[in-house]
């Protein structure tokens, strides 16, 4: 009779150890990521706001040249026909927009992202 020879077929697998030391690992690098992702939203979404004020700016400076006035509503100046002067651009972070431009004054966008308040001179 032969001698009994041992089980080779040994299961590798994870200890708890090792799988919370991953859990940890992870968990780390998630929290230095989101802080930095928000920051990049944040300043994406200041510079698109700021965009479309130089854009009403620009469209407001070409309608008082054209109708010899020193004020207009934005709802004069945006639009989606080609008689408007600027197209019409979806809120990226909930802001209004000033109602009424005048000429040589400031154009700003309150409550982008529900806190900050942007200001365009032009």
């Amino acid at each position: 009779m032969s001698p009994a020879l041992p089980n080779t077929n040994r299961i590798r697998a994870f200890t708890l150890v090792e799988i919370m030391i991953v859990v940890v690992i992870i968990g780390l690098l998630a929290a230095m990521a989101i802080p930095a992702f928000q920051k990049v939203r944040s300043s994406s979404q200041d510079k698109t706001v700021l965009n479309n004020l130089r854009q009403l700016s620009t469209g407001a400076d070409q309608y008082y040249l054209e109708m010899g006035v020193s004020s207009v509503a934005t709802t004069d100046l945006m639009g989606s026909n080609s008689s408007q002067y600027v197209k019409t651009f979806p809120t990226v972070a909930n802001e209004t927009y000033t109602a009424v431009l005048q000429q040589g004054v400031a154009i700003t966008a309150s409550g982008v992202a529900g806190a900050r308040t942007i200001t365009y001179s032009p």
